[in-house]
């Protein structure tokens, strides 16, 4: 009873099959309908005798299409459209069946929704917050010096990112109001002469035209002996946060032929400069006295405070913006961690070598607790780790090598600095970074990125992972066509080594006509030689054959 169906469908194919023949050759007569009926004879039908159906027709188009080609195109064109979908229902469901499975097996897909997804809302607000700068350019101008404002304040620590800055303003205000105000107005006023100078948009929008400026103002306030809210210091502060972009210009058009950034060389000049100009006995801008040392500090091991030593690591990571309170380190520590882990975690090792190394050259216990052995080795160590090299475990040795080289060097300008009534500032960072990133090294672990491409250390990261696995991709393509070469290379020896063998029997054919004359007479005069004749015969014209191939 199962094969009842099926046996009435081939008669109807049959008898379509059969009217489409006939209508094929009686002239005036509509064959689109006949071969509706035929192509439809099946419709309907999802048994599994269905495909033995399917040949069937897929036989009788054949049949028909060559016969209707014959009669005409017009005929022809008019069968298209019916011919087009020869693709039965149970073929759809069975191609839709692979569909259903993977539906029922959706971890993968999920997975990757999931994780970028989480990629994009960690993009808010970690890393360099590439959506949020999008958004700022179509925004008024004042809001966006806003945001160029708190990246420069960030850009200290070499973090690109608004709410780090946001953050570390707040740590400042914990530190002292007046010294954030003055922060902040050299931050305004160095982002707004770039403007005027016409720099480029978008290291004004990363905030690189900012942070000399923030310093600049911090540290007059912190240097100066006037006291706070002494207001005649915001005049000097605006005008030294201004130069600053005229110095970084200037100094970046040097760098540049190197690949080096200008890091915090303009900061240095312009407050050294001055202080020079004014000095401890200026009547209106008077300055901090700085000696040197005349005598051997009093160190005795016993009385070392370990809980204050400690505490130096986040007074370290806080004098870099010329702070020592332990609560706003913490509060910056906090910054560098929203923006980058990475930056972080060498912020945190580098404070802690320099204070380390204060300890190793006999420095007074009070210059280790007040932090400044470590604000050099906390920039150095960011720098080195991770942010212009990629970060592997050789990049990340030679930041700490850089930070131990810093400490040492930040104690010998020091020294050589108080001589002339200066602080040390940034320059041992300055030098020690740039001196690092001058070397020149065979491993390719070790590698230097260009000024260009530095973004934060994990995407400086993502950037070397894809570059090396591009030149793997490079050197496989390149192996693949060194022996695609050597097998043509060794295909052609060969064809040349049959080419000359074959024109040396030729050759020798020519040179001895009589004797290969005499040779086949002699041979055929042979009746018992026969085969013989017929072997030297085949071994002579298959080399005359090879050379028309």
């Amino acid at each position: 009873m199962s094969q009842l169906p099926f046996r009435l469908q081939a008669a109807g194919y049959w008898r379509n099959l059969q009217k489409l023949k006939l209508a094929l050759f009686m002239p005036g007569t509509q064959i689109s309908e006949f071969t509706a009926a035929f192509l439809n004879s099946a419709t309907g039908y999802s048994s599994e005798y269905h495909e033995s159906l399917l040949y069937i027709r897929t036989w009788a188009l054949q049949v028909i299409s060559s016969k209707v080609i014959c009669m005409g195109i017009t005929t022809f064109q008019e069968l298209q459209p019916l011919m087009a979908n020869t693709v039965p229902q149970t073929g759809q469901k069975k191609a839709q069946a692979p569909g259903k499975s993977e539906q029922r097996t959706p971890t993968s897909s999920s997975r990757a929704k999931v994780k970028v997804k989480l990629t994009r809302l960690v993009s808010y607000f970690a890393g360099d917050m590439a959506p949020f700068a999008k958004w700022m350019k179509g925004q008024f101008i004042l809001i966006q010096i806003l945001d160029w404002v708190l990246r420069g304040a960030a850009q200290v620590m070499f973090v690109n990112n608004p709410l780090s800055g946001l953050i570390i303003f707040a740590g400042l205000i914990l530190q002292s109001r007046w010294v954030a105000l003055n922060g902040f107005v050299g931050t305004l006023f160095a982002t707004i002469s770039a403007l005027i100078l016409r720099q480029n948009r978008d290291a004004i929008a990363a905030g690189l035209y900012g942070y000399n400026g923030i310093l600049v103002g911090l540290l007059m306030a912190v240097f100066s002996n006037a006291g706070d809210w002494y207001w005649w210091l915001l005049l000097p502060n605006i005008f030294m946060s201004m130069a600053c972009p005229i110095v970084s210009s200037a100094l970046a058009s040097i760098n540049s032929r190197w690949d080096l950034p200008v890091f915090t060389l303009p900061f240095n000049i312009l407050v050294c400069l001055h202080m020079v100009a004014t000095g401890h006995y200026n009547l209106h801008f008077p300055q901090v006295l700085f000696q040197p040392r005349t005598s051997f500090p009093n160190l005795t091991w016993s009385e070392l405070n370990y809980t204050l030593l400690f505490r130096s690591i986040p007074v370290g990571v806080g004098q870099v913006y010329g702070c020592d309170n332990a609560w706003t380190g913490g509060i910056f520590i906090i910054a560098l961690f929203v923006s980058s882990p990475i930056t972080c975690a060498h912020a945190v090792i580098g404070s802690a070598i320099g204070m380390v190394s204060g300890l190793a050259l006999a420095a007074p216990f009070e210059n280790i607790y007040f932090g400044l052995w470590g604000y050099n080795c906390v920039l150095a160590c960011i720098a080195i780790g991770g942010m212009f090299y990629a970060l592997t475990w050789q990049a990340h040795l030679l930041a700490v090598a850089c930070a131990f080289f810093c400490a040492y060097l930040g104690s010998a300008i020091a020294n050589v600095m108080a001589t002339f009534g200066l602080p040390a500032c940034t320059w041992p960072f300055c030098l020690s970074a740039l001196t690092f990133l001058l070397i020149t090294t065979e491993t390719k672990t070790i590698y230097k990125l260009p000024l260009a491409k530095v973004a934060y250390p994990e995407k400086n990261l993502i950037y070397f992972w894809k570059m090396k696995k591009e030149e793997r991709a490079e050197k496989l393509k390149k192996a693949q066509e060194e022996v695609q070469l050597q097998e043509k290379e060794a295909q052609m020896g060969k064809e040349e080594e049959v080419k000359i063998t074959i024109e040396s029997q030729e050759r020798g054919q020519q040179e001895h006509p009589e004797a290969s004359a005499e040779k086949t007479v002699t041979d055929t005069s042979d009746p018992g030689n026969s085969a013989e004749t017929e072997v030297v015969t085949v071994s002579t014209e298959t080399p005359a054959v090879e050379p028309a191939m």
